[in-house]
């Protein structure tokens, strides 16, 4: 379990955006730097049908509005449509206490560097005319968003991710992540992308085991599977938890369920990287099985390689 140094700086909860500031023009230049979408183009042709009516909300494609509604019942509509598949990407952002941590090497905190990840992402998706939606495992000032389309729903995503701080212990709340992950559940259709950002740290394990396949966390997103989703899950850690690259005798403390351990830190670090080597193993395998794709990255690595692998990789498993 990757500990916080107390030489570190932990009290910055609220997203500490370092270098990665500010969230609007950053994740546009990332994913302007991506090369190609998720897909070509919008949908087109004889697969789509109308699927009835629904009440405006603002971020709405404007092409989809019903002047026949206005005119008949004094009310903004939009009309809907349905295919045999769902384009729609749903991000689902970690936003726990373990991922306000920033080590020496990065330029913020991690759940700045996630927001960062599932702005690009958003940006890239709405670019080719996907919807996106907005979930959350923690966190405080969260706003959840459902998948959405046109030229407002990308400040919407933005803002919401900007109001968020990172808090809540899930350590030891074995239903958060199935109550959190829930609304995806819900809502997401058949084809639609499911893409977790988070440390993978801390979520939640069956009486408080090791690693494994019991992980209910792993379990609750693995679910998600069902109904012909895909789903990608992208590990952030920051690089002193990658690599446990402190010196000495350090005192270590978690974020969330409060473990302290006093160790020298040259003499764990083996067995604290096969650790970590064990949790992605056991989300990687989980995920392949369901035709999914676990992917890893640190704060420190250049957003713009993260999110054009995570497009390829959303790219490969949907072929």
């Amino acid at each position: 379990m990757p500990l916080a140094s107390d030489r570190a700086s932990l009290a910055a909860f609220p997203i500490d955006w370092g270098g990665l500031a500010p969230l609007r023009l950053k994740s546009r230049a990332v994913a302007e730097g991506v090369y190609a979408g998720m897909h070509r183009s919008v949908r087109k042709g004889a697969g789509v049908e109308f699927g009835g009516q629904r009440p405006y909300v603002p971020g709405d494609d404007l092409r989809f509005f019903d002047r026949r509604a206005l005119l008949r019942h004094d009310r903004l509509m939009v009309r809907e449509f349905e295919t045999e598949t769902d384009r729609a990407l749903w991000l689902c952002v970690d936003a726990t206490a373990s991922m306000s941590y920033r080590g020496r090497r990065a330029p913020g905190a991690k759940l700045a560097y996630a927001a960062l990840i599932a702005a690009a992402m958003a940006r890239v998706a709405l670019a080719t005319g996907d919807p996106v939606g907005l979930a959350w495992l923690g966190g405080a000032g969260t706003h959840g968003l459902p998948a959405m389309a046109g030229r407002e729903a990308f400040e919407r995503i933005v803002g919401a991710l900007e109001a968020t701080s990172a808090a809540q212990d899930w350590s030891s709340d074995g239903g958060a992540v199935e109550r959190a992950l829930a609304p995806i559940a819900k809502k997401a259709r058949r084809g639609a992308v499911v893409l977790l950002i988070s440390d993978l740290i801390d979520l939640a394990h069956e009486s408080g085991a090791a690693p494994s396949g019991a992980d209910r966390a792993l379990s609750a997103f693995t679910s998600l599977s069902t109904g012909g989703r895909t789903l990608i899950a992208l590990q952030v850690l920051d690089p002193s938890e990658a690599t446990l690259d402190f010196e000495g005798n350090v005192r270590l403390r978690a974020l969330e369920g409060g473990a302290v351990v006093e160790a020298d830190a040259g003499a764990v670090r083996a067995q604290y990287q096969a650790r970590l080597a064990a949790l992605a193993e056991t989300w990687s395998r989980a995920l392949a099985s369901r035709g999914g794709r676990l992917l890893r990255a640190t704060s420190a690595d250049p957003p713009t390689d993260v999110v054009r692998a995570l497009v390829q990789a959303i790219a490969e498993v949907r072929r």
